[in-house]
């Protein structure tokens, strides 16, 4: 969007933001509520701002007394902002927290899995601590100084139509992130032992959320974690985005940040993208029933009881991480490599950098260490020179992680900005080896040679599993083959595959948003898709994130290994689970909104860069200029795919795939246009 375009939306979104009622009002305040303006930017996380003991207390008191006054129960879940959960809160017995996950209605993927059931073995076995924690999370990983989302946005964003109802619009800018920071992961961490809060990214149970029912907790303008609430027993999406009505989940939650409220001028309802303001909540504070400043956690009494959360918490209540501090397991990188460009690195429990730089594992003409850091360099500039799109105060810098992977997927080094959204970091790896895997001369082969994807229902029978049928990932090899119309499709490495040019053929329309035409061959077709079943990307890793939700659920099973790709699972006659023998091409799964382009030496496919953070065609710009900038200050020892073999020279039904999308003036310092065009 112009800078001119820009400047009007946003006083739009003022003015949206003064009336009362709807999404787009800006909170009352009260004493201690929320501030109604900040100037944090994205340097205002130091040592001392995390969440305490005292402070996870008092988001959980306030949640009870909400659910009091709604004469409900409910189930708190609260998480610093790497994810670490310091505390999981249930009201009322176990049996009564039923939880349906999805819609009953689309009977593929994870939809209709309820629990615990009505009787059998698994009538001991809840979810709703899992629902919860997923949704502190997503507050949590999708917030930053210069942008507070909650699960309500993550609704908005992730369907198939922006804005949901809007029919012949295209899918949400970020359609299928809520399959990021997978449990069976391997960027993610793993705090097992659920004591005292250790290095983050931490995983999530259920990826992220687009319920609503969870927000992102702030103090002193920076983002200190995240809540999560569920009391209506639905684990699903919101559809009916134009009633604005309440939802009882996210009023508690509202009441929950009572004191660690969002500043008002950080709220995604303050924020547009494509022209359409996002929203981010349907409850304000004048809408409660409660008064949550009085809660007190010491009055709670038997309202409920902390409880453990198998691979996740104690059962204790813990203080939080301080964000950017090695403790985190996110903190500056020193200038070591990136100096001058205030850059930050994912660091482990020993403050030693997770994702090192060095060389390509692949072969003669594997990447060099130089040249990977060459790219992260040059990458990170672009985004430094980038006017940010989801991001305020306007004209801040684009906040973006980045990852550069050789072709067999592995990791070769790994930068941040500072206050960058902390989801990027998992879903800019699923960018690149999602760009790698799909440019390379074996996709094909290595997805036929993938488990089927089973889909479960709850049975009061057996093992309290039953088959709700399978699907073989080499299906989807065979319909892309038909709907290009070239049985060598992903098996001859001709074509150069971005993120985008996936995005486009995994949809459940094509061209996107047009409204009753045929799906892409790697969505499901309409009538079976949902955010809970979007095709290749969730079949891919469903046996994974089914074997980690067992386990966590707590059903005595074991654990899922880093891998989402490659887990097998059967259910019939007896729970029957194997571990993935697969190569970590996809360790953690696949993503298919853009942000990513493979990476060649000549006409020879070497690696792939993905960016995450701030807006899909800033992704995309900052991916593919940083490639080039890379290239050129290399002297052309790598480059960009040949624009002839580019994913762009396909027409599939008439229709031209996309490889990259490039903003309009999308530098802060300069008014030019057309930046990605020519190369």
């Amino acid at each position: 969007m112009k800078g001119q375009q820009r400047i009007l939306w946003a006083l739009a979104a003022a003015s949206l933001a003064s009336c009362s009622g709807g999404g787009s009002a800006v909170p009352s305040t009260g004493a201690g509520a929320a501030p109604t303006n900040v100037s944090c930017t994205g340097g205002c996380a130091n040592a001392t701002t995390f969440l305490t003991v005292a402070d996870v207390e008092q988001v959980i008191a306030q949640a009870i007394a909400e659910a009091e006054a709604r004469n409900t129960n409910a189930t708190v879940g609260v998480v610093d902002r790497v994810g670490n959960v310091l505390s999981v809160y249930r009201m009322g017995a176990p049996a009564t927290r039923t939880t349906l996950i999805g819609s009953a209605s689309v009977s593929t993927g994870l939809n209709g899995i309820e629990l615990p059931a009505s009787s059998g073995p698994l009538s001991g076995i809840n979810i709703d601590q899992l629902a919860v924690i997923a949704k502190a999370i997503t507050g949590a990983y999708l917030s930053s100084e210069g942008n507070a989302f909650s699960t309500r946005t993550a609704g908005q964003i992730v369907q198939q139509h922006f804005n949901p109802g809007t029919l012949g619009a295209p899918s949400g800018p970020l359609f299928g992130v809520q399959f990021s920071q997978l449990a069976c992961s391997d960027l993610v961490n793993r705090n097992t032992a659920g004591a005292a809060p250790t290095v983050g990214p931490q995983r999530s149970p259920l990826g992220l959320s687009a319920a609503p029912g969870g927000f992102p907790l702030y103090k002193d303008g920076t983002v200190v974690g995240g809540v999560g609430v569920l009391a209506d027993g639905e684990y699903g999406i919101d559809t009916a985005f134009a009633d604005h009505s309440q939802n009882l989940d996210e009023a508690i939650a509202m009441a929950a940040t009572y004191g660690y409220g969002v500043p008002a001028n950080r709220r995604a309802d303050q924020i547009t993208v494509g022209g359409i303001l996002l929203e981010y909540t349907n409850t304000e504070y004048s809408d409660l029933l409660s008064t949550p400043g009085t809660a007190s956690f010491a009055s709670l009494g038997s309202a409920g009881i902390p409880i453990p959360v198998t691979g996740y918490s104690d059962g204790q209540i813990h203080a939080g991480t301080a964000f950017g501090q090695p403790a985190s397991g996110v903190r500056p990188e020193g200038g070591v490599n990136f100096p001058g460009q205030n850059a930050f690195v994912l660091v482990d429990a020993a403050n030693q950098p997770r994702f090192p730089l060095r060389a390509g594992t692949d072969g003669a003409s594997a990447l060099t260490q130089n040249e990977v850091l060459q790219i992260l360099r040059a990458a990170l500039a672009v985004a430094e020179e980038a006017r940010g799109q989801i991001r305020l105060p306007l004209g801040s810098s684009a906040r973006v992680s980045i990852t550069v992977i050789d072709s067999l997927g592995t990791p070769l080094g790994f930068v941040r900005s500072q206050d960058a959204p902390l989801f990027g970091a998992d879903v800019a790896l699923q960018k690149a080896r999602t760009a790698a895997l799909f440019s390379s001369s074996t996709a094909a082969s290595f997805l036929e040679a993938l488990p089927p994807a089973q889909y479960v229902r709850i049975s009061t029978s057996g093992n309290g599993l039953a088959s709700n049928g399978q699907v073989t990932l080499g299906g989807y090899v065979s319909a892309a083959h038909s709907f290009l119309g070239d049985s060598t499709a992903f098996a001859d490495g001709v074509i150069a595959y971005s993120d985008r040019a996936i995005a486009n053929l995994s949809r459940p329309f094509f061209p996107d948003g047009i409204d009753g035409t045929p799906n892409g061959p790697f969505s499901k077709p309409l009538a079976q898709w949902s955010p809970f079943s979007t095709g290749l990307q969730l079949d891919l890793a469903i046996n994974a994130i089914l074997q980690h939700v067992i386990y966590a659920a707590g059903a005595g099973t074991p654990d899922v290994a880093p891998g989402c790709a490659g887990v097998g699972l059967s259910v019939s006659p007896t729970l029957a689970l194997t571990p993935s023998t697969a190569p970590p091409r996809v360790a953690n799964g696949l993503q298919i909104f853009p942000g990513s382009v493979p990476i060649y030496r000549g006409a020879k496919l070497v690696g792939a860069i993905g960016v995450s953070g701030d807006g899909v065609d800033q992704d995309d710009m900052v991916a593919f200029l940083g490639l080039e900038n890379a290239s050129a200050a290399l002297n052309g020892s790598i480059n960009e795919a040949p624009a002839n073999r580019r994913a762009d020279v396909l027409t599939p039904r008439g229709t031209r795939l996309l490889y990259v999308q490039c903003p309009q003036s999308p530098f802060l310092n300069s008014d030019q246009e057309n930046v990605c065009e020519g190369f």
